[in-house]
């Protein structure tokens, strides 16, 4: 089916095909179309066909890439959608990150559920939903939700087949031959019949100024690049040491500065004294920042040295918190949110109460889980460079949203939108934490107080550990109630925690009240294939005013760890075997049920493993993809070892194997650093971590063997960046609990047990 509409070349998106070789229309399909940010910033020679590419008159190609590579491969992906169907290779092209422009928003911020209790009214109205509309009307260009290859694999794989017909039939005219009798490869137009071609950098100009027509996009069989591991186009500047990141960026006369705010969230000076702090060498001027995301201040140094000594010299006393200020008040408001049971209910069959009403004691299983606050700690700290003169404003950043970072910072410097340039670099991580915008707002603030100089605003890491926007808290209380045959037939689960969209809303756009129940309360446990006659899962919001922002799998990190581990523990209760327990209860869910049996086949789950050691499986649909994953652990004299984790994942079409394998890895990693020992503690109102010293991620000597393997049963095509998270964390649990007998039902999990 094709989305069709009209527009002007300069104009161009593309609406696109369900499927791979269809006919697919060069249009765009909006009323009030966004322009192409290309436009303005062509160099001498060059001619754009579409907002994702430029070709100058030396050939050179350049691709538009216009999501935020953080290590995660896309520039790659994304850049070979384009040059597949404009037939050149990898080697040959250019790719950049481009101008933030409306015209790349983020359609697939969301996706539809694709179970049979999925309410597509309530994924409409709810706060997610929300935001994807906003994405769509709003032009929001976004990087997250593991969007990115979803979102683009239509759109610019039609941009690169556009340009291609566009300079067929500029070669055509200069041939006199029809444009269906010419080929196009590595980079030229040949006429088979003369024998002669024209490099695509010699018709650019000419092929620019003509109409797109309908193309047709190329089928899966006669991929070139797609489908096939590609080298990365981002790996020889970093494994060089370019200066590829924020953190890197150098400009003539630039100033340092750094920020202190407050520790307590929300909470503002009661007294300060900056006589000491303005006196220390090197130090230009400290000024006030009062935004929505904190209260502090900052300093501006002739360099980063400077501004961190005299951030700790300022003599300032804070506020009180508004929220509870320590890990057992915490604990306490998550039991409140619990007691009152008045979440929605975002899965409800079957007739719970009735389910459990009828159970007799010996058949009923429950449980309470938690898990705490995490950062993201990203290993390139925090940092953005602002330069404000005559009007105009430049930043550079690592970022995850450059049309808010436009819009916000035009704000504060107050100047219009179109007077802001961001330049987006490579970042060294984000997993959420860089669609956020202090940052960037800080070093704006700051750049309006530096007489016309680029000053680098550069954090402490101690600073970015306590002012994240973190991963929420959460709580369940969990019941089963068992049937004869040792199956579950009815499953309670309530999850407590706060709102991260309206934790985000609040500081970006408070006036927006989001209608709809919130389903990142409890995705993860609602929304999984498990076919159990009585099943309720409810999501309550805490009321928590810690700041809480997206992180690498949002919602599902921690409820696939609930959900998961409790599925294991009614296997256990019955003497069902875990795996095959699943499988049952997927039997009605092809996709998941044949995930589930790779990772066993992988593991070679039926033979017991070794003396000493024990598996623990655990499954989870997240962003589209179904993931399963086996972990293996030892006991050994200095603690339980992370030995192996097999993961069997399907996300459809996969365009880069290896690129979506070594995603699964990172995610693995990601998740099982969560699980063996991060934290976020409060005491006093303030975050007690601050540095890797006590916020480790899994250290190379205790990273497991990890073994993925690709399936292609999905009818969608799932995402890779996020999805190999939610299962580690409970695949090791219910390894350590089949190991040692100890179930631990609260992460993380070396607060209860050593690891080697």
């Amino acid at each position: 089916m094709s989305r069709l509409g009209t527009i002007t070349r300069r104009t161009l998106l593309v609406a696109a095909v369900a499927a791979a070789g269809g006919v697919a229309f060069g249009y765009y399909s909006y009323r009030k179309p966004y322009p192409n940010p290309l436009d303005g910033e062509l160099g001498e020679g060059e001619a754009t066909f579409n907002p994702w590419l430029k070709i100058a008159a030396d050939g050179k190609i350049t691709i538009i890439a216009p999501r935020a590579e953080m290590g995660q491969g896309i520039h790659t992906t994304l850049a070979a959608l384009v040059a597949e169907e404009l037939d050149v290779t990898l080697e040959s092209v250019t790719v950049e990150h481009g101008p933030p422009g409306h015209v790349y928003y983020n359609e697939k911020m969301t996706e539809e559920g694709p179970f049979p209790f999925w309410d597509e009214s309530l994924f409409a109205n709810s706060m997610r939903g929300a935001m994807g509309v906003a994405a769509k009307f709003l032009g929001i260009q976004g990087t997250g939700g593991s969007t990115s290859v979803r979102d683009a694999y239509e759109r610019m794989r039609l941009a690169g087949a556009t340009a291609r017909e566009m300079l067929k039939d500029a070669a055509a005219r200069r041939f006199g031959v029809d444009a269906a009798t010419l080929r196009t490869a590595g980079g030229k137009v040949a006429d088979p019949a003369s024998g002669k071609s024209f490099g695509y950098g010699e018709l650019a100009a000419e092929a620019a100024a003509l109409p797109p027509r309908d193309v047709a996009l190329r089928e899966r069989k006669d991929w070139t690049l797609l489908g096939k591991p590609q080298k990365r186009v981002d790996m020889p500047a970093k494994v060089t040491g370019a200066p590829i990141f924020a953190i890197d960026v150098r400009l003539p006369d630039m100033l340092h500065g750094t920020v202190r705010m407050s520790p307590r969230f929300g909470a503002k000076a009661t007294r300060v004294d900056l006589s000491k702090a303005g006196k220390m060498p090197g130090v230009i001027k400290i000024v006030p920042i009062e935004t929505l995301y904190g209260s502090g201040f900052g300093i501006i140094a002739a360099n980063t040295w400077a501004a961190f000594k005299a951030a700790e010299a300022i003599d300032v006393d804070w506020g009180a918190a508004a929220y509870p200020p320590d890990d057992a008040a915490i604990a306490a408001r998550l039991a409140e949110t619990l007691d009152r049971r008045d979440g929605a209910a975002l899965r409800d069959d079957g007739d719970v109460e009735t389910a459990f009403a009828n159970a007799t004691p010996d058949r009923l299983i429950e449980a309470a889980y938690s898990a705490p606050y995490l950062a993201h700690a990203t290993m390139e700290p925090m940092n953005a460079t602002a330069w404000l003169r005559d009007g105009k404003l430049d930043i550079w950043c690592g970022n995850q949203g450059p049309t808010l970072v436009r819009q916000f910072c035009a704000e504060a410097a107050g100047i219009a939108e179109e007077q802001v340039s961001v330049h987006t670099t490579l970042m060294g991580g984000g997993f959420g934490r860089r669609i956020e915008l202090d940052f960037s707002l800080y070093a704006t603030l700051l750049a309006k107080e530096a007489g016309g100089k680029p000053v680098k605003v550069t954090w402490t890491r101690e600073e970015d550990m306590t002012h994240d926007a973190y991963r929420p808290a959460a709580a369940g209380r969990f019941r089963a109630a068992i049937g004869a045959d040792g199956m579950p037939v009815a499953l309670d689960m309530n999850i407590a925690t706060p709102s991260i969209l309206k934790s985000i809303l609040s500081r970006t756009f408070p006036s927006i009240s989001p209608g709809g129940p919130d389903r990142l309360l409890s995705e993860g446990a609602f929304d999984q294939p498990y076919a159990i006659t009585h099943c309720r899962v409810t999501g309550s919001e805490a009321d928590l005013s810690i700041p809480t922002g997206f992180w690498r799998s949002v919602g599902n990190s921690q409820n696939a760890f609930f959900h998961e581990c409790f599925l294991d523990e009614i296997a256990a209760k019955t003497g069902l075997d875990p795996v095959q327990m699943r499988l049952k209860l997927m039997a009605d869910y092809p996709v998941a049920a044949k995930v589930v049996a790779k990772v066993a086949e992988m593991a070679d789950w039926a033979t017991p493993p070794p003396a000493g050691r024990a598996r623990g499986v655990a499954f989870c649909i997240s962003f589209g993809s179904w993931v399963a994953q086996i972990a293996e652990v030892s006991q050994t004299p200095s603690g339980i070892r992370i030995e192996k984790i097999w993961c069997a994942a399907d996300l459809g079409t996969v365009l880069d194997p290896e690129i979506v394998k070594a995603q699964m890895m990172s995610g693995i990693v990601f998740g099982l650093s969560q699980a063996v020992s991060q934290q976020i503690t409060f005491a006093d109102g303030m975050v007690q971590q601050g540095n890797f010293s006590d916020y480790d991620a899994l250290r190379i000597n205790q990273c497991p063997e990890i073994e993925v393997e690709l399936l292609d049963n999905a009818p969608k095509m799932g995402g890779a960046g996020e999805p190999g998270t939610p299962p580690a964390a409970p695949a090791l649990a219910n390894a350590i609990s089949a190991l040692t007998g100890k179930r631990i039902r609260s992460m993380p999990l070396n607060r209860e047990i050593d690891f080697a």
